[in-house]
């Protein structure tokens, strides 16, 4: 780290090894702490993540939440098995070509209704489906042997990682269905001990994912724009704590639920 660090100086010159800045994504609460006596600076922010505790299946699970968020998940599962909605999750080899046009098709149309360019290609997925196809999980909501939605998780055997999600047709819930209660089902089906639910999104405390600190580390070699990085970063970790404080009171558990550390 400190040789890296040492090498922390602009230049134009082609070919020369020094560099302007250097990031470390996602360390652990430790490996941070390592980072900042290197003298790097350390930034929080805040994700979402499920963690099982030996849930049985599915209504296990909703069991440990109050009365009224445990209502609002029913009605929601509710409402998209109600509109004939069904689920089909698959993996590894039992994706196929057709599945991944179709995924494909999804995860174009939601980058393109936020008025955003999707930046993976089909030729991507497909090979990622070859090479890696036991860490891989399509869920595929059909109506009617229509397919209408699709959503994108890579797994291993402790941690399930939401990724891709879109839909051809707008129904009420389907969101939550496809991006969260099916990788949770998947999950306490495999026994993963996990699922990390990504960033953004207050509407994931509701479902039983729970907000986490997560660290990062940061060396830049502009010393003002470093200085100022740094004042940035002291004020906004104030800040997520006190995020986190507020998203804590408002879990959906009936009993109070141990506090998820740092990622």
């Amino acid at each position: 780290m400190r040789a890296a660090l040492a090498r922390l100086r602009p230049s134009e010159r082609r070919g020369d090894p020094r560099f302007s800045s250097l990031h470390v994504l996602f360390p652990t609460e430790a490996e941070a702490r390592a980072c900042e006596a290197a003298g790097m600076v350390v930034r929080n922010g805040v994700q979402f993540r499920w963690e099982n505790r030996g849930f049985r299946d599915f209504a296990d699970f909703l069991a440990t939440f109050n009365h009224d968020k445990r209502k609002k998940v029913k009605q929601e599962r509710r409402r998209v098995a109600e509109s004939g909605i069904t689920f089909m999750r698959k993996v590894g080899s039992e994706i196929t070509a057709s599945d991944w046009e179709f995924f494909y098709l999804c995860y174009e149309r939601t980058y393109r209704e936020h008025h955003s360019t999707p930046y993976l290609s089909l030729e991507f997925f497909e090979r990622i489906g070859a090479e890696m196809p036991g860490h891989l999980m399509l869920a595929l909501g059909s109506r009617g042997g229509r397919r209408i939605c699709a959503a994108l998780d890579v797994y291993d055997a402790g941690t399930l990682w939401g990724r891709y999600w879109g839909a051809v047709e707008t129904v009420s819930g389907l969101h939550f269905e496809a991006c969260y209660y099916q990788a949770i089902e998947f999950c306490i089906e495999r026994r993963i001990g996990r699922f990390e639910g990504g960033a953004q999104g207050v509407h994931k405390l509701a479902r039983g994912l729970v907000p986490i600190t997560t660290w990062s580390a940061h060396a830049i070699a502009d010393r003002e724009f470093a200085r100022a990085i740094a004042a940035f970063c002291a004020r906004e970790r104030v800040d997520v704590a006190h995020a986190i404080d507020e998203l804590d009171a408002a879990k959906p558990f009936r009993n109070p639920q141990p506090h998820d550390g740092p990622a």
